[in-house]
């Protein structure tokens, strides 16, 4: 099983791939399309011509895992644009959404990191 962490990266393929590929063919896609390393743990997401499903790939330093959801009903209503790039990061939380068929662009949740530096004027060791 593919356990989705906060410390994964995720990288969301823009293109649609071709579903008759296996995981040799995106691995494939990865090292040339993506220009990612399909060995680095990163876990890659694409998205079939129809919209209907979504294929995720992931190396767990022992195989590769590759796992399909294929909507019943619709199609996946969030996929990033044409920027340019042939790849788009997503946080884990955003990736759940993805899978759950919503859109992870309106996930309301605080920034993964920040800062908890002292401000520079300040001395820590003057009550010492």
């Amino acid at each position: 099983m593919i356990q989705i962490t906060p410390q994964m990266r995720v990288l969301v393929a823009v293109e649609p791939i071709d579903f008759r590929k296996g995981i040799d063919g995106l691995a494939q896609v990865c090292r040339e399309a993506l220009k990612a390393d399909p060995f680095s743990g990163t876990v890659f997401v694409f998205r079939g011509r129809a919209g209907t499903s979504i294929r995720l790939l992931a190396f767990d330093g022992q195989g590769y895992w590759m796992c399909q959801k294929r909507l019943s009903k619709g199609r996946f209503q969030w996929w990033p644009g044409r920027t340019g790039s042939t790849s788009t990061r997503l946080q884990a939380h955003e990736l759940q959404v993805l899978i759950c068929g919503g859109d992870p662009s309106g996930a309301k949740v605080p920034t993964e990191w920040r800062s908890v530096g002292f401000p520079p004027e300040r001395d820590c060791t003057a009550n010492i």
